[in-house]
């Protein structure tokens, strides 16, 4: 079951995004961010968890789960460490994705041949 929810909460979330870039003059970039920023207000009102809970991976990997590892980050913080949370956080958080992926870019550019492609 919870591969089944998982499959499901990730693809609410792309269908959605699909819509959106379908049915309005947003660019792919700024639904990215909007899911980032989405993420980040869902869970300070305290509903994302719930959607984490239930959709698993579905949830947590998309960019609205990035958002949501932020806020959880800048919250654990603020708790810790007081104002200077704020500013902590959310990098520490999220420090090991975000390492990955610029990890294996290196790695991919290396790899191939990157550039424009005409």
């Amino acid at each position: 079951m919870d591969y089944l929810n998982a499959f499901l909460c990730g693809g609410i979330l792309c269908a959605i995004g699909q819509i959106l870039i379908d049915k309005t003059k947003l660019t792919p970039a700024r639904i990215l961010t909007g899911y980032v920023v989405a993420g980040v207000l869902l869970s300070a009102l305290g509903l994302y968890q719930p959607i984490a809970d239930w959709g698993g991976a579905g949830a947590t990997v998309p960019l609205t789960g990035f958002g949501h590892a932020l806020a959880k980050g800048v919250s654990k913080a603020i708790g810790e460490k007081g104002w200077l949370g704020v500013l902590t956080g959310g990098l520490t958080a999220t420090a090991g994705g975000i390492t990955a992926a610029v990890v294996f870019g290196v790695l991919m550019a290396l790899l191939f041949k990157p550039g424009d492609k005409r």
